[in-house]
């Protein structure tokens, strides 16, 4: 790779895959007549053991692949698979082709690698054959694993009763060949693995070992508890070691540590190993090849005020190379690298981009209903409950059903062409796809019946996972006979269904951000750096939001000089409109065309948006407890953190300070971590460490969560004598104000578990760990913006994984503390990840609606006025006609959520594509009226 930002050349090394995709129909006759097997009892494909594999992973085509293992690559003495192959789609004399692309930006998304446990011995990782990784058991839960979603142990075959899961492997230890830092997503993944097990097997046993439970990410908490609730399921705190294996049952034995019952030994039918996540592949070669540096750790070393910044202009960086981090952060990293590559290349935006074209629409209204129906695996999440065959069986006996058939993925990228392909080859003209909810890929299924030429509302989805196969797991039969209720349903509804028409809406180019804090500031500067007018509002007299209460990072940062110089950066910027001492006083309108009023210093000014984004921020819990308000020696970390900056006489002149974390979260009240609160505890542990190196500082804990690189700050402070002392939930430390020798101080009572005493801690000065909480303004934003919220008050986004900085109103994004409690760096990434998501709206001119909106029959309307207060759109109002007011619909504000229907006393009201003649005939398959009537029949018979 040589040149700079702007104008890379960058060479490629296709390596051969010795496979013509196009022709490969996934047959498996080269798999079975490949002579090669080698052990690796969880290889990834179900064509297992093999050189040549067959792939069924989602959103990878179903075609052959052949690996290194291959006899005629070694030695060029075997080519049965190419002889055997009736389709000639293996070509085993490919070779490398190198290619030259020119482009302005680069984005280093190479992930991670999970450890390998066999570099230490201890872990019998290969020895014993019932020890195994967390990865490898992600596949045996795998339809497309070894024993096709069967959990089963490799020494005999059997379903495995009692297993143990142990923590940290290859993380959070400074022993040769692991990890020091935290993997950050371990904690969570075996929370996972736990549940799925407990679904495969209600009576399994499972144990888990670790350190501190990091659930520090948004909902975790919940999901630990629902974890631990589980009957069967044990947390041990405690290291593990693996000491032997029995021979003849091949149990594995795990010795480990209790506070009450000292060292105890206890045998496993299996013990899966956690393992965390080391640097890419390659890492060393990657960095000189980009000329980028890594940083201590060999992960990309990224700028602390820009996560996807590297050294090297025009060079950026996304997901796992950042360093150990969950899904959602890495989606939002990835949009938010796309956004800066969009500052760096904004002049040259659109030149290269090809317009779409779909095929003419058939006209289909004279054609009797010529239904397909397509029965999908989804892996093992449908296809180990319900039987599938027989269900496809089923499908073809329906009425107008002409043709039917199974797939193992559905909505893999094969299986979408084939779904467009066999539309066309057999003049279908509705097309059933039984599988997933339609609420994350009806999208892809659409938009295969328009490349095949059908208006894309001809497509139905039978929901047979969620409204099946996942709430019936142990009812086979059962599930088998609704799958075929739910499918039968289904056709009789496409039978009904009409072609709609989606039509365009004009985007206005400019953006409302609301918050002006760290969030929303580099949001802001970042859509505005792509041509894009910003309009940012703050309710604060100031911008910089909770960001002017923080000072330095643990990183070293300056938070305060870094701040004012965003706020310049803002203030200078042509294209941002800053509104400050600001309350909005009414938004209205639909995504590119909001209409937002907005009081402010400036007046009241109707601001006119394409895209709204919401970063306002978050609050800090008041403490109600452990004296906090009634004594000053009693401080909120932030409020330390301010007397720390300061150099506060009082706090330098302290012999001894005890922070208690976990101060109002982690209760029934607020069921959340806050994130943050055990770094800023470290990190102020140290900063007072470097003002008085002798001063006693205690910091009480549940879990220290500093997960990812921050755990090396965590061990830094342990090494200079900052005493970490664990407390549970309902023995919390008690905080009293005594003399002791005539000299006032706080005594802090606590259990130390370890010990199994209570120890008395006389301190000068208390922090509290107080929770991040829902901004007061949370609930009114909400409601202005017509979003909704979690559980927890914070603003809920339209999915977790996959959406995480949108939320289910199209045109409206989130990032930054009203999403969740984060750090300034992930801050950061998540306002780029945002403005990404936003410039993807506001660099069209126009938007598509949808044409599922209701309609009004004016002959039927009395103008009661019922729908319109059902409708929380503001998309129906009066109009006057001939005969009186008619309530009229606005199909730009319309969002099809069918209130109005429902509530309209005399059926005026209709909504495309759920029409009364769509819905009862789903109603009348459900319950055929030979199945009611009979009965009825025989009781009156009977009476």
């Amino acid at each position: 790779m040589v040149g700079e930002a702007g104008n890379f050349k960058v060479t490629l090394i296709k390596k051969p895959r010795y496979i013509i995709e196009s022709r490969c129909t996934g047959c498996t006759t080269c798999v079975e007549y490949c002579p090669v097997k080698y052990p690796d009892q969880f290889n990834q494909e179900i064509s297992k053991n093999k050189a040549v594999h067959i792939y069924f992973a989602q959103a990878i085509p179903l075609v052959a692949y052949i690996d290194e293992s291959c006899l005629y690559l070694k030695d060029k003495k075997c080519r049965i698979c190419e002889a055997v192959c009736k389709n000639k789609a293996i070509d085993l004399s490919q070779t490398p082709e190198k290619e030259e692309v020119k482009v302005g930006a680069i984005i280093l998304s190479p992930g991670f690698e999970p450890f390998d446990p066999k570099v230490r011995a201890e872990y019998r990782y290969g020895q014993f054959q019932n020890v195994v990784t967390s990865m490898d058991y992600e596949r045996l839960m795998c339809a497309t694993g070894p024993y096709e979603g069967e959990i089963l142990r490799a020494s005999d075959k059997k379903h495995p009763h009692k297993i143990a899961w142990i923590q940290c492997v290859g993380s959070r230890r400074v022993t040769p060949d692991e990890n020091s830092y935290c993997s950050a997503v371990c904690c969570t993944y075996t929370q996972k693995q736990v549940i799925l097990t407990k679904d495969h097997d209600a009576g399994a046993e499972c144990t888990i070992f670790h350190n501190d439970i990091r659930s520090y990410g948004k909902d975790f908490e919940r999901y630990y508890e629902r974890t631990a609730k589980l009957p069967g399921t044990r947390f041990i705190r405690s290291y593990a070691s693996i000491e032997k294996e029995n021979p003849e049952t091949k149990n594995v034995t795990i010795r480990y540590a209790t506070p009450d019952e000292g060292v105890k030994e206890e045998e496993f039918d299996m013990v899966v190993l956690s393992v965390g996540l080391n640097p890419p592949a390659g890492y060393r070669e990657l960095s000189a090849k980009y000329g980028i540096e890594l940083n201590y750790h060999d992960f990309c070393k990224i700028n602390p005020v820009n996560p996807m910044e590297t050294n090297r202009r025009g060079i950026f960086v996304s997901g796992g190379f950042q360093g150990p981090i969950d899904i959602p952060e890495s989606v939002f990293s990835a949009s938010g690298a796309g956004a800066q590559c969009g500052e760096l290349l904004d002049f040259r935006r659109g030149k290269l981009t090809k317009e779409r074209i779909y095929p003419l629409e058939r006209d289909v209204s004279q054609e009797k209903p010529r239904i397909g129906v397509f029965v999908c695996h989804c892996g093992a999440n449908i296809g180990r409950i319900v039987n599938v065959p027989d269900t496809v069986e089923y499908a073809l006996s329906l009425p107008n059903v002409v043709y039917a058939q199974e797939q193992l993925f559905s909505c893999a990228t094969n299986s979408a062409k084939q779904i467009t392909d066999i539309t066309r080859e057999k003049g279908l003209n509705r097309v059933v796809i039984a599988a997933c909810s339609p609420r994350t890929l009806e999208p892809l299924f659409r938009d295969t019946l328009r490349e095949a030429g059908i208006n894309q509302y001809f497509c139905e989805m039978a929901n047979i996972r969620e409204h099946n196969s996942w709430v019936h797991s142990k009812e086979k039969e059962e599930a088998t006979q609704k799958a075929q209720d739910i499918i039968r349903m289904s056709v009789a509804r496409a039978c009904h269904l009409e072609p709609l028409q989606e039509f365009d809406l004009p985007v206005n180019p400019m953006a409302l951000v609301v918050g002006g804090g760290l969030a929303g500031m580099t949001s802001a500067l970042s859509i505005a750096r792509q041509g894009h007018e910003v309009h940012l509002v703050e309710k604060a007299a100031d911008l910089g939001g909770i960001a002017r209460r923080i000072h330095y990072t643990l990183e070293g940062l300056d938070v305060q000089a870094y701040l004012s110089d965003i706020i310049r950066q803002v203030y200078q910027h042509p294209l941002i409109h800053v509104y400050t001492d600001a309350t909005i006083l009414e938004a209205t309108g639909y995504v590119g065309n909001f209409v937002t009023k907005v009081k402010s210093e400036r007046g009241i000014n109707e601001i006119k948006h394409g895209a709204a984004l919401i970063a306002i921020g978050a609050d800090v819990y008041k403490p109600t407890e452990y004296l906090y308000g009634e004594d000053d020696r009693v401080l909120t970390h932030l409020e330390l953190e301010e007397q720390i900056a300061k150099g506060d006489e009082r706090l330098v002149n302290s012999e001894s300070l005890v922070m208690i974390q976990c101060v109002g979260c982690r209760n029934e009240d607020r069921n959340y971590c806050s994130r943050i609160c055990c770094s800023e505890s470290v990190k102020n542990a140290l900063k007072l460490k470097e003002i008085k190196p002798n001063m006693d500082i205690y910091i009480l804990f549940r879990d220290i969560r500093t997960y990812g690189f921050k755990e090396d700050y965590y061990r830094e402070a342990s090494s200079k004598d900052v005493k970490f002392i664990r407390y549970e939930p309902e023995d919390k430390p008690l905080v009293e104000a005594v003399e002791e020798e005539g000299r006032p101080v706080l005594r802090v009572t606590v259990t130390d578990y370890i010990l199994g005493n209570q120890l008395q801690i006389d301190a000068d000065l208390v922090a509290l760990a107080a929770a991040v909480i829902p901004s007061a303004a949370t609930k009114e934003v909400a409601g202005l913006f017509k979003v909704t919220l979690s559980p927890d008050g914070f603003f809920k986004e339209a999915h977790a994984k996959l959406k995480p900085v949108e939320f289910a109103a199209d045109g409206v994004y989130l990032c930054g503390l009203a999403h969740y409690p984060k750090l300034m760096p992930e801050t950061i990434n998540q306002a780029y990840g945002a403005a990404g998501r936003v410039l993807t709206l506001l660099s069209h001119d126009t938007v598509l609606a949808s044409g599922s909106v209701c309609e009004v029959q004016e002959s039927k309307c009395m103008g009661c006025g019922e729908c319109i207060s059902a409708c929380t759109y503001r998309a129906i109002e009066f109009r006057e006609t001939k005969q009186g007011k008619k309530a009229v619909v606005n199909p730009i504000l319309c969002k099809g959520d069918g209130l109005c229907n429902a509530k309209c006393p005399t059926g005026a009201i209709s909504l495309k594509h759920f029409t009364d003649e769509e819905l009862f005939s789903q109603i009348d398959a459900a319950f055929p009226a030979k199945e009611i009537l009979q009965p009825m029949d025989a009781a009156v018979g009977d009476a």
